[in-house]
């Protein structure tokens, strides 16, 4: 045989090999964390991260990170968690898990992290997904994908991405699986949970294992969610009896996802007599104030001792740009042409289909049986409590448990009402993201929903 062809053959066959030496295992080792810089010592969980592709074609990977449960509350027995945060076109590293409920928060230094004592992961294995595409670390060869992101492709993304996560992470197969996010994420949670559940279909053990979904201060029905946000607005002193009456004509959403010209005045009118506040959370400072000033504020207002840091975001900006971070994370392994950002303007600003309400896919799933948990901070302007309310209102679901206060050590934590189908919870103080601005309370919640208890009443 001609040496040449025997030396094809031989790297065909190494080829071959080297293509399937790869077993999920070696694929979890890869992405597994040693350590990130600045981290706290006795670290007592496994961290992984990295990049799933979920279009080949197009060069689409999604960026993931899994915090699980500390080796000494038996991961392996807690179910796994996959939270999204919204924008649309925000990440979910930069919120969900560095401010929010994950292991670690950044301080102001940018560059080293502190134990978040309420962190999730203490009650289960949490998976963070930067998505769609353009997205924090998330990336496309193509690059008009960034322009072109919306609602079903989102949807379809997330979905492949679990597909082929679950088969890098085999031992999460079967697992009890739940999704959690917030704000936008109103409607990637409600229509990722629809693909999943339909795929399920007529599985008798799907891998998947879905249980139900989590939201909070969401997105849900665009009608009733800007009647509620202007009713709060109102009721909350932050803008005039005209401009509330003005917005109640001019915008309407029951039939149109565009806003009409008198509308996008009245919208700006009402943030001009809003004035320089953080809507996110209406009675705390926003970020342009000085730190001296919000410590003087804590010491002259009791209250304000467990406000949240407004700039928090801005060190996650620092942190995530840190090559030495974005190498223990494996991340940007391309050399994404821009600097990691908690939100990407170009995903935001062209986001394509969005529908008006998710309330046709909360019935489906409901009828399904799924666990469904709404909840609301009541401080927050942009996705206020009211907006909720007067979405699941619209449900027109019987009520099982009547309208109650919750209690944390003998203090309201918030309220709470159970329909059949769906929980919808309050908690009191908190902003657009409760478990940045209420950790404590935001744990016991989410142990509430792990353990499909109603929160807990006054103990006498």
């Amino acid at each position: 045989m001609d040496h040449s062809l025997l030396s094809i053959l031989s790297l065909l066959v190494s080829l071959f090999v080297y293509s399937c030496v790869c077993s999920p295992l070696e694929d979890q080792q890869r992405d597994k964390i040693t350590s990130l810089p600045g981290q706290p010592v006795n670290v007592e969980f496994n961290q992984y991260s990295g990049y799933v592709t979920v279009n080949q074609q197009a060069g689409r990977a999604l960026f993931y990170w899994l915090v699980e449960a500390p080796t000494s509350r038996s991961p392996e027995a807690r179910p796994l968690v996959l939270w999204l945060n919204g924008g649309p076109g925000c990440s979910s590293v930069a919120y969900g898990a560095a401010e929010e409920i994950g292991p670690f928060r950044i301080r102001p230094d940018g560059k080293t992290l502190y134990f978040n004592p309420y962190a999730w992961n203490k009650l289960a294995n949490l998976l963070f997904l930067e998505s769609p595409a353009g997205v924090g670390f998330s990336y496309s060869n193509t690059s008009s994908d960034l322009y072109t992101a919306g609602d079903q492709r989102t949807a379809e993304d997330a979905y492949t991405f679990l597909v082929n996560w679950f088969e890098r992470f085999p031992q999460y197969k079967y697992r009890d699986f739940y999704i959690a996010g917030e704000s936008y994420a109103g409607h990637y949670v409600p229509q990722l949970s629809q693909v999943v559940y339909q795929k399920n279909k007529g599985i008798k053990n799907p891998v998947i294992n879905f249980k139900g979904f989590l939201v909070g201060n969401a997105v849900t029905d665009d009608y009733h969610d800007y009647v509620g946000t202007f009713e709060y607005w109102w009721t909350h002193g932050l803008i005039s009896d005209s401009t509330y009456q003005t917005l109640r004509v001019t915008c309407d959403f029951e039939s149109s996802t565009h806003p009409s010209v008198e509308c996008i005045k009245a919208l700006m009118l009402a943030e001009l007599e809003q004035g320089n506040i953080d809507p996110y959370s209406i009675f705390t400072q926003p970020c342009n104030n000085t730190a001296a000033l919000r410590h003087n504020l804590r010491g002259h207002y009791p209250w304000m001792s467990r406000a949240y840091d407004p700039c928090t975001d801005r060190y996650s900006k620092v942190y995530f740009n840190h090559p030495e971070v974005q190498k223990a994370l494996h991340a940007n392994v391309t050399g994404i042409p821009y600097q990691w950002k908690t939100c990407s303007d170009i995903v935001g600003d062209y986001w394509a289909d969005s529908p008006l309400s998710m309330l046709p896919i909360y019935k489906e799933l409901m009828a399904a049986g799924l666990r469904i948990w709404v909840y609301s901070g009541d401080t927050d302007a942009v996705v206020p409590v009211t907006a909720t309310r007067y979405s699941i209102d619209a449900l027109k679901l019987p009520t099982i448990i009547n309208w109650y206060p919750w209690y944390d050590n003998g203090k309201v934590g918030g309220w709470s009402q159970v329909y059949k189908g769906l929980s919808f919870v309050t908690v009191t103080g908190a902003g657009h993201e409760v478990p940045l601005h209420r950790p404590r309370q935001a744990f016991i919640l989410f142990r509430s929903f792990l353990e499909n208890k109603s929160m807990p009443g006054q103990s006498f």
